[in-house]
Parts: C-alpha cells; structure tokens; sequence
C-alpha cells in the first residue's frame, strides 16, 4: 500500500507478539489471537507537525489527523471534538484539591458523548476501506454516535443495543432512522452476536473488525487535554472504564505527544473509575492482580456495563505502570456525584460521568491523589441521556398560584427550612 493510501500509518501489529498486517478491516491477530492495533511512522509525523501548524488549524479533533488513523482527509465527523477543558474551582473546593479540570465531552458534536470521536475515525476509515454498510454493539453512546454520523455521511447502518438501555438513548438511535436492534442480553452477549454478523455479512463493525482504528479515536482527548493545559500532560487523569479501552488511548495519547517532541515526558498518571455493580477492572486493580474475573453487571451506569472488558488487561496493565490506581462507586454515590457535578459547576452528565466524579472524590480522600496536585476528570455524555437514572432522586418543582403571597409564603419557607 503506498503512502498516499495509507497516510502515516505503518501496519496493524499485534499487541502481544508484534506481528504486523495490512492496513484492512481486521482486528485479531491469527496466531495468538491478541488485539491488533495501528502502528504509525513517529519519524515522518515528527516532521509534519508542530505546536504552531496545530494552532493554524480549526479547533476540532482533526487538528492531530496526522496521528490518528486516516489516510486522507475525515470525509465523516470533520466537526467532532475539541470540547471545553473546564476549569472546576467550585468543585474543587468541595472534593478538597488544589486544582481540578474537567474535560467536558457532554457538549461533543453531534451526539453529546466522546464516542463521536471514535466513531468519526472509524466511518472515515470505513468509507477509505469502500465500506457502504457500518454497525456496532452498543451500551447507547456509541449507537447514538454511529446512527447520527452514518446519517450524515449516507452509509447504511445496523446498531445493536440490550433491551433494557435507557429510553433517551433508544429515541437517540432510532431518529436518525438505522435499524435498532434490541438484543434480549447483556452487553456480552450483544458483542458475540456482532462478531458473528461481521464475518457472516462482511459490514464494518466500528467496534469489531474496525477496532484498532475506531479505538485510535479516544487518544483525542488526550490531546485536546494536553494543548489546553498548554502543552502538558496533567498529573492525574481519571478516566471511567466500560472495556477500560479509552483508559488506554488516552495514555497512548500522552505518550505519542512526548514521542513527536509536542511535550515533556512528565510521566502523568491515568486512574480508571467504575460502578460497584460492573467492576471487573478496579476490583482486580484493588486486589493487586494483574487480571480480572468476568462479571454480571447490575448498575445504573449501563454505558460502563461491560462484564468481560476488551481491554481490561490493557487498562490494569497502564495504571500498574504509572502507579495510578482504581476505584468503584455504588448507584447512590453516582447519583449523588450526578448533582454535586450539576450544582457546582452547571454540567449535566450521564452515569458514567457520575462515576468518574464519585471516584475521583474517593481517591483525593483516601490520599491516593495528594490534595496539593491537579486532576483532569474526563466526563464522556450528556446527562439528559439518562434522565431516567435521577428523575426521582432531585426534587420536584414547587407549585403555587400565580399570586404573590404565595410566592412570599414559599421563600418564607424555604428561609426557615435552609435556615
């Protein structure tokens, strides 16, 4: 394959012996069965980037196309990323740190989750691959993103989804008009039967046979983190884990960042946070194993529920070598994380955002990150997706006629009761 077709990708090569394959719809490698991923010419990106050259650019993800796995230009997503790095002060006090920023993905385009970003790599590479038909297994986010952004770029698409999904992110696949397909099983199961429909139908699955360039899209957080903080990778990064992929990309990501000479190797450490009733990884990483035991999710984080994680070797594996650690959070901890993130800083996230603040609240206590430091918290959807989750865990509105001394009567109230 010549330079033009390929960009500044080199192979797909083998995680666990190193082989190398072409440049294809292909994700396991034949020999040890280990996850391929895209190797990349470092020398050659080196050469055609800088801090100024990204500057120039429109503030979307594809500012860092040269290191994500595109050979031309997107043709899918051109306006995904670049979200807002908040600086959260009024959180910060409450969590008790010095300093905390939260990456906010809840705002992404156009589906309000971080999944636009791997989608919009993997329906670009698909279209490259002369793919016409794309789908996915899902937990909701990435079903959302696949169905908007196939809509956009006029590719037939298939989502597959459990049964039991929050009804915001049902109604969010279905608008776009893919074929929604509700499977009566966890997510587990949902993702056997899409490996068996990619080989039997020959579609590009984003999360099956286009993994090693749909999960190259996360490393854009990364990114996006480091440039906003000028050029640095934080101290602390707390990521939420479902298949503990997007912990791992991102701290891929800081690494290519140093490898292209764009910042200083400040050896930032990567935290992974999930639900108490889906904790494969964090439970492993408390117990100091380097493997996880499979399990039955039962949490209201369905977007996390992911009982046999991809990538939870991988994700145990970074926080082992950047000496960060993990942590879990009980449905109530993410409801109450849900409104200490909404009350203090004005963003609504998703379960899954609910989760990585709970945890990151019980890693600054438990002094795991020293109250002095800076932390990066990744928020990766949009609240208004899972209203289900708290719709009756935040009050309800007061009720009064259109009459003043009833208004007055309700402040008095409220003044008493507040008192």
């Amino acid at each position: 394959m010549s330079e033009q077709h390929q960009g500044y990708m080199k192979a797909l090569k083998c995680r666990e012996c190193g082989r190398e394959y072409p440049l294809e719809a292909t994700h396991v490698c034949e020999f040890d069965f280990g996850p391929l991923e895209v190797a990349y010419d470092y020398d050659r990106i080196k050469k055609a980037i800088s801090r100024e050259t990204i500057a120039a650019r429109p503030k979307t993800m594809w500012r860092y196309r040269e290191l994500l796995p595109v050979a031309g230009d997107p043709t899918v997503g051109a306006q995904v990323g670049f979200t807002p790095l908040i600086k959260a002060d009024r959180l910060a006090k409450k969590l008790g740190i010095r300093e905390l920023w939260i990456k906010n993905d809840a705002v992404n385009y156009p589906t309000l989750s971080f999944k636009d970003r791997v989608v919009s790599v993997a329906l670009s590479r698909s279209k490259e691959l002369g793919f016409e038909t794309v789908a996915c297994a899902s937990t909701g986010n990435l079903a959302n993103s696949v169905a908007a952004n196939a809509a956009s770029a006029g590719l037939k698409s298939f989502v597959f989804i459990p049964s039991d999904l929050e009804h915001g992110k049902i109604v969010n696949s279905l608008i776009y008009g893919a074929t929604v397909i509700g499977i009566k099983g966890h997510y587990d199961e949902v993702n056997r039967l899409c490996a068996e429909i990619a080989g039997k139908f020959g579609w590009a699955f984003v999360n099956v046979n286009m993994r090693p360039y749909y999960a190259e899209g996360s490393k854009s957080m990364a990114y996006e983190i480091a440039e906003q903080l000028g050029w640095r990778a934080p101290q602390h990064t707390i990521v939420p884990m479902a298949s503990g992929s997007l912990l791992t990309k991102i701290h891929k990501g800081y690494q290519e960042l140093v490898k292209v000479g764009l910042i200083a190797d400040s050896q930032p450490k990567i935290y992974g946070a999930q639900a108490t009733g889906c904790s494969p990884i964090s439970t492993a990483q408390k117990a100091g194993l380097d493997f996880f035991k499979p399990v039955k999710p039962d949490t209201i984080a369905k977007s996390l529920a992911i009982g046999t994680p991809a990538d939870g070797f991988y994700a145990l594996k970074v926080m082992r070598e950047t000496t960060a650690a993990a942590d879990d959070v009980t449905d109530d901890e993410i409801r109450d994380a849900i409104k200490l993130l909404a009350e203090t800083e004005g963003i609504f996230a998703e379960t899954a955002g609910g989760v990585t603040v709970g945890v990151a609240k019980k890693l600054i206590e438990s002094g795991k990150i020293p109250k002095n430091d800076s932390v990066v918290i990744c928020v990766t959807g949009n609240g208004l997706k899972t209203l289900d989750a708290v719709q009756h865990h935040c009050g309800k509105p007061h009720e009064i006629k259109p009459s003043l001394r009833e208004f007055e009567a309700l402040l008095a109230h409220e003044e008493k009761v507040n008192a």
